[in-house]
């Protein structure tokens, strides 16, 4: 397994609110969790931080060589869940950090399969050489409203609710998770991003400039290319290939 990153404040943004970590195993399984943060300068960066934190560490002490998918779907979720009750009972505490949340994107890959948990609008996608695919829906109200009818998909990118989401970390004191399980061949590679990518980076962009990059660090060419569209936002890409 070949794992790169990168993340970056953009040109905007006085602090990076973005937080992510990355590993693996002996075995030659990985796994990463990226996480977007919101609330403020102090409350986005202790959310996606203590996410981050909690969640690898429960990745990194429970995961077992062979387990199950349905316990690496447990594995995840739980991680997760209690990742937002920790968030949740921090923000309750302390006035300072009331209303923060955070994204997440958490997945174990193998070398014939990936599994995904996530909340929020960050992303997850497969690329391999002939295309690239989202493999998590987006938790926003311009993806509701996609999915509704009511505007198109080109009509979101400049929609002025485009950052509004409907599912975060820390919150509530509950959380619904979404978990995607996948098949994979060989030469598939994952990639994981903020929303400070993809809101300034085409799909399209994406797949020609890892297409073009693959043997290299792509990952920094995809957050340069986002700040050379505006860099409006925090932008975080780790890409992790088989």
């Amino acid at each position: 397994m070949r794992i790169i990153a990168r993340t970056d404040s953009g040109k905007v943004r006085s602090s990076n609110q973005d937080s992510y970590a990355a590993g693996e195993f002996r075995n030659g399984v990985a796994w990463v969790v990226v996480c977007d943060g919101m609330g403020g300068n102090v409350g986005g960066n202790v959310a996606s931080s203590t996410a981050v934190r909690s969640i690898s560490e429960r990745i990194t002490t429970a995961y077992r060589e062979n387990m199950s998918s349905s316990s690496i779907k447990n594995l995840l979720v739980t991680a997760i869940t209690n990742a937002n009750i920790e968030i949740y009972d921090m923000a309750a505490a302390n006035p300072e950090l009331s209303g923060m949340g955070t994204t997440v994107v958490a997945a174990i890959m193998d070398e014939n399969n990936i599994y995904v948990a996530h909340a929020g609008d960050s992303r997850a996608y497969l690329y391999t050489k002939d295309e690239i695919r989202q493999i998590t829906r987006d938790h926003s109200v311009v993806q509701k409203m996609i999915e509704d009818g009511k505007i198109t998909e080109a009509e979101a990118h400049r929609h002025p609710s485009k950052n509004l989401i409907t599912r975060a970390l820390g919150v509530d004191e509950s959380l619904r998770v979404d978990f995607t399980e996948e098949s994979i061949s060989p030469k598939t590679l994952l990639l994981i991003c903020t929303d400070g990518l993809t809101n300034y980076v085409t799909d399209e962009e994406i797949h020609k400039t890892i297409l073009e990059g693959r043997q290299s660090d792509f990952a920094s060419t995809l957050v340069d290319l986002a700040n050379e569209h505006g860099g409006g936002d925090n932008i975080t890409v780790v890409a992790v290939e088989g």
